[in-house]
């Protein structure tokens, strides 16, 4: 059984698809980054970085309980752990690499920043708007251009594809018009389509009834909530 810990944002999305992809066992643990539970110190056991999502794998390497955090390392160990969502032929395998290391160095960092300064930012900075909306551009042609070549980005679906998925399913948000992006469009569609992902895109489910506080305490532990976001 796996723990997962998690709130509705594209990077706990990207695990959430993958357990479901996979079809393992987990129980989901809801952190509420609005209240600041991310900040609770059992979760900063798991997740020293303060961000969502992370999981404790119960049954780890040994049979002994492993937990991570970063989405990115929790795609890797997910698919080593079951030898899917990775392709095996060398080639193929580092493909799936560094599109995924493009999600978390470039897809991930530029898309938060321009839907921050876009729709978030308590100013309005124009140099920042403009800076960063142009990057979210630019990533949507580099990815068209590969989509282009291949069905998927490392040729057979994979979780370079889930990575990248949830980050742009909302273009006109980060300022990005799909008109000529053919590529990305087709990809979407085939994607969004997929069950399993439909299944992890409603984790946690926000319909869910939220904890009280005594529910609360007795999960996360006494707090002093802050701010914050993932």
């Amino acid at each position: 059984m796996i723990d997962l810990y998690t709130w509705a944002t594209p990077n706990g999305q990207k695990v959430s698809i993958a357990l479901e992809e996979l079809g393992l066992p987990y129980a989901v643990h809801p952190v509420d980054i609005g209240r600041g539970e991310q900040f609770a110190p059992s979760f900063l056991a798991i997740s020293p970085n303060n961000k969502i999502p992370a999981i404790v794998d119960r049954d780890g390497p040994g049979g002994h309980p492993l937990s991570l955090f970063e989405s990115g390392a929790i795609l890797l160990y997910l698919a080593d752990r079951t030898g899917r969502l990775l392709p095996s032929e060398p080639a193929a395998r580092w493909a799936a690499v560094q599109w995924l290391m493009f999600q978390m160095g470039a897809v991930g960092p530029m898309l938060g920043q321009s839907g921050h300064f876009r729709h978030y930012a308590p100013e309005k900075i124009p140099y920042a708007i403009e800076r960063y909306t142009n990057e979210a551009n630019r990533l949507y042609r580099v990815l068209d251009t590969r989509l282009g070549e291949v069905e998927y980005l490392a040729g057979e679906y994979s979780i370079a594809d889930i990575s990248v998925f949830p980050w742009l399913r909302s273009p006109e948000a980060h300022g990005v018009d799909l008109d000529g992006l053919q590529n990305v469009a087709r990809w979407r569609a085939a994607i969004a389509a997929r069950p399993a992902v439909v299944r992890g895109l409603a984790v946690p489910p926000r319909t869910e009834r939220p904890l009280d506080d005594a529910a609360r305490e007795a999960l996360f532990g006494k707090q002093q909530m802050r701010g914050g976001r993932s």
